[in-house]
Formats: C-alpha cells, sequence, structure tokens
C-alpha cells in the first residue's frame, strides 16, 4: 500500500508585549512562581478584562507579510473547559471571527522546489497557567505567572506532506515572527510552540485519514521525529486492519514516541459564545497603514539585497538572510564595522558556523561578537594572518583569550610579508634539494607543492602565501 501523509500544524507565537493581553501583568520569563499574576490573571471576583492595543498591530503585521485577510471587524470568545490552570473555567480566545484570516507562506524545500503552505486563520488568545507535577510527591502546584500571557495562534491548511516540510514550514514561520519582532522565537521558554495534526491517506484518495493531534512540540527536531513516529504508528494501525481513534497525543522525546492524552474535543465540545466582557475590534486604514510601515526589510528583499548589491552567491545570501539574528551580525560586520561582505561571508558561513554547531550554540550566545569578529576579518584583510593562521586565532578568541590582535601577538602568529625574510628561506630550500629542482625544470610542476610546504614549514607557517607562491615560481623557473 502507497500511503500519503497529510499535516497541518497549529503554531503558538507568544507575542513579545510587556504586559499581558487582558492585564497590565508582566510576561518576563523567569519570575518567581505566582509573581506575575494579577487579580485579572486569577479571575478575582469583580475584574474586567482591557485588550492590549499592541496584541492588535502585532496580529496586523503578521498579516501583512503573510498576504493574509486583515479582519477589521474581530470578536474574543470565550472557550469554555475546565483545568486547574485556568482560573475562570474559560480561555478568552477568538472562533467565528478571527482578527487574521487566510493568508500564505512560501517555502523552499531541500532540492529548491518552492511550495505554498495556505494559512487557515490566526488568533488572539491568552495563554493558561501551568500545573508543575514534579515540585511535590502528593499534589500538583499551580503557577499563574503565564496565565493571560498573549498568544498567536497561527493554523495551517492541511498542506504538508512530510515531516522535512512541516519543519521547514514552522522554520518559515519563526523568521517570520522575529524579523518582524512580534515574537523573540525562544523554544526552550516555550515562546514558538508547535501542535501537529497528522493523518495518512491512501495515494489518491481525496478524502483526509482520520488525525491524531501531537501538542506542545518545542524543537524543530522533535517536530520532526514526532511526525515521523505517528506517520509510522498510524501506517502500522491501518495496515493491520485497525483503526485510527481522534486524539490528542504529547511526544516523549526521552522514549522517541507519542503516547495518547486524551480524546480530541471538537469545536463545539468548547461552547464557544462572544464574551460578554469584550467589544468586538474595530480596526481601520489608518491603523494598518501604520503597521505597514512599521514592517523590516523581510528575508527575500535581504536576500536579493544580499546577491544584486553584496555580489555573494545564492546560497549564501539565502543562509544569512533566513535568520535574523544571524542577518544582523551580518550586517554589523559590514556596516557598523565595514569589512568586506564575501570574506566576511565566508567566515561565517564556514568557521564561525562549525563552531557554533559542534557547541550546539546560537548566533546570539556567539563567545565572538561581531565586533570581535571583524577584528579577525580585518587582520585576515590585511595580512597579517593567513587562513589557516586565522583559524588558530579564532579558535583562541572562543576560548576567552581576548581579541584577534590580543590572540596573534601572545601566540606570535603574524604573517611574515617581509620579501628578503622569504626569499631566504625559499633559497635555503631550493639549495638543500637540487634534485627536485632539475625534476620541477624538466616539467615535474606537481613539485610546486612539495616546495611550498618545505618553506611553510621553516616558516612554521607564517609565510604569506601568495607572496610565497609567486616568489618560489620566479626562483624554480631560473
Amino acid at each position: 500500500m502507497e500511503w500519503e501523509t497529510v499535516i497541518g500544524l497549529e503554531i503558538h507565537a507568544q507575542l513579545a508585549t510587556q504586559s499581558k493581553i487582558f492585564s497590565a501583568a508582566a510576561t518576563a520569563f523567569g519570575a518567581e512562581q505566582n509573581r506575575q499574576a494579577c487579580a485579572v490573571d486569577l479571575a478575582l471576583p469583580g475584574v474586567l478584562p482591557v485588550v492590549n492595543r499592541e496584541v492588535l498591530a502585532m496580529a496586523v503585521r503578521f498579516a501583512l507579510v503573510t498576504d493574509a485577510e486583515i479582519g477589521r471587524h474581530s470578536v474574543f470568545a470565550r472557550k469554555n473547559y475546565f483545568y486547574p490552570d485556568l482560573p475562570k473555567g474559560y480561555q478568552i480566545s477568538q472562533m467565528n471571527h478571527p482578527i487574521v484570516g487566510t493568508g500564505s507562506v512560501e517555502i523552499v524545500l531541500g532540492d529548491g522546489q518552492r511550495k505554498t503552505i495556505g494559512i487557515t486563520r490566526a488568533h488572539l488568545e491568552e495563554d493558561a497557567g501551568k500545573s508543575v507535577h514534579d515540585e511535590y510527591s502528593d499534589f500538583t502546584a499551580i503557577d499563574l505567572n503565564r496565565a493571560g500571557t498573549p498568544l498567536l495562534e497561527i493554523v495551517s491548511e492541511p498542506d504538508m506532506r512530510s515531516a522535512q516540510e512541516a519543519v521547514t514550514y514552522a522554520k518559515r514561520v519563526h523568521s517570520l515572527v522575529r524579523y518582524i519582532g512580534i515574537c523573540d522565537g525562544n523554544m526552550q521558554e516555550g515562546s514558538f510552540r508547535c501542535d501537529a495534526n497528522v493523518s495518512i491517506r491512501l495515494k489518491g484518495d481525496e478524502k483526509l485519514g482520520t488525525r491524531a493531534e501531537i501538542k506542545n512540540v518545542n524543537s524543530f527536531r522533535f517536530l520532526e521525529r514526532a511526525i515521523e513516529f505517528e506517520v509510522e504508528r498510524q501506517r502500522e494501525i491501518l495496515e493491520s486492519g485497525g483503526e485510527v481513534v481522534q486524539e490528542t497525543r504529547l511526544y516523549d522525546a526521552d522514549r522517541d514516541e507519542t503516547r495518547s492524552m486524551r480524546s480530541k474535543e471538537d469545536a463545539n465540545d468548547y461552547r464557544y459564545f462572544p464574551d460578554p466582557d469584550l467589544l468586538p475590534v474595530e480596526i481601520d486604514d489608518a491603523f494598518i497603514d501604520a503597521q505597514r510601515a512599521s514592517l523590516p526589510e523581510l528575508p527575500e528583499v535581504k536576500t536579493a539585497r544580499y546577491i544584486s548589491e553584496l555580489g555573494l552567491a545564492d546560497k549564501d545570501a539565502i543562509t544569512l538572510a533566513a535568520d535574523k539574528s544571524t542577518a544582523d551580525y551580518f550586517e554589523s560586520l559590514i556596516g557598523a564595522h565595514a569589512m568586506p561582505a564575501k570574506l566576511s561571508a565566508n567566515w561565517m558561513l564556514g568557521e564561525l558556523f562549525a563552531r557554533l554547531n559542534r557547541d550546539q550554540l546560537d548566533i546570539d550566545d556567539s563567545p565572538v561578537d561581531a565586533t570581535a569578529f571583524a577584528g579577525l576579518i580585518a587582520r585576515i584583510e590585511d595580512n597579517t594572518v593567513s587562513g589557516k593562521t586565522a583559524k588558530q586565532v579564532l579558535d583562541g578568541m572562543w576560548d576567552g583569550k581576548g581579541s584577534a590582535d590580543d590572540v596573534i601577538k601572545a601566540e606570535g602568529l603574524q604573517q611574515i610579508t617581509d620579501t628578503s625574510a622569504i626569499e631566504a628561506m625559499i633559497d635555503e630550500v631550493i639549495a638543500a634539494n637540487p634534485s627536485q629542482v632539475a625534476e620541477y625544470r624538466a616539467g615535474k610542476e606537481k613539485l610546486l607543492g612539495f616546495f611550498v610546504g618545505a618553506v611553510m614549514k621553516a616558516s612554521a607557517g607564517k609565510a604569506n602565501p601568495g607572496q610565497l607562491n609567486q616568489i618560489l615560481k620566479n626562483k624554480l623557473s631560473g
């Protein structure tokens, strides 16, 4: 049997406001339990919610960058369910009239093909609190700091056909919300979480299969593994004659498996109705125009500029522009520090990224910031160090030994550019290897590498490669 995977994602992006969606309580991460929960968040009698204007602005900015419909008349609704970390007994969300309607996001797949993923809607809602199950042995603790934190739930169409496509789409949305400044994208802190709706059907079948929803996946790697496990689980069930049950599942990263949490609710289970404490939101042209004017240069535009103005290769430009922090780092190098674009790009994508990947660090956490890295690029550019030696210098900087100049001075790594000194070393090597010189002059030009290596050894790797090659060729040619 040939099966087709069908995936839709619900992405919860925590909006980067200083206060909550319906109260003035702070949203900073890591505060002491229940210190950032006010009377509104605690649902004390007599309190009323007031909409934070900034969450509306952020939702409109998202609509603009995804070519989505903007709900000029949007309504907040009560989503009724009972859980200990939901003090009101309902969550304020949006149902029939969301602030963002249908839109789309284009992704670039591994083979270079482009695919458009539809967005069904994106609606505003408040986050619930947090149940802490491992603090005490005999009861569960509740932390309501997170209650009322503003979320934009971005619901895709079921347009993805593999775990890889789903991850690519999630990364694209992650990049967009960070670029436009509405979410910090910190998955470890829960600022960007994914729910994956996964089903399979026989190839050619138009009817969707029964789906399982995998809740609150907080890394791209786990998202891919969770989907792949779920697809295989459903395939085994169907091929053995069973039926897939609609349910909510949790991904267990330690066991690399999904497991059942509860049966999947439908919208009518939540008994949605308009919240009587909140007026409908009316958005006018002036508000939309103000958000449009605030948008930054987006990745596609930035990529095109890197290619046309800076002369970067397409692949390099795409990589540098895809992530906001990477783009900011690169632009600091070539802007504030006036470093050459191609050289900066090569060293960032090569040596800097290699060390970040090795140490599993984001570029924001790099031990070598853009200012320090510019110091290294400058020494490569002015031939103070060779490319090979520059790697040693970067290692020293990475280990906290100081600036590029500090490491070069402390470890004696400055490149030899004195022509007479290089000539003297070449003369010694030539004099010591008369038979190889004769072979070279007889046409065995591959021996040039032998002489280069010998001179570099004599110079402890410090001879300027360009000068060395030119002088050596001249002397060997007689």
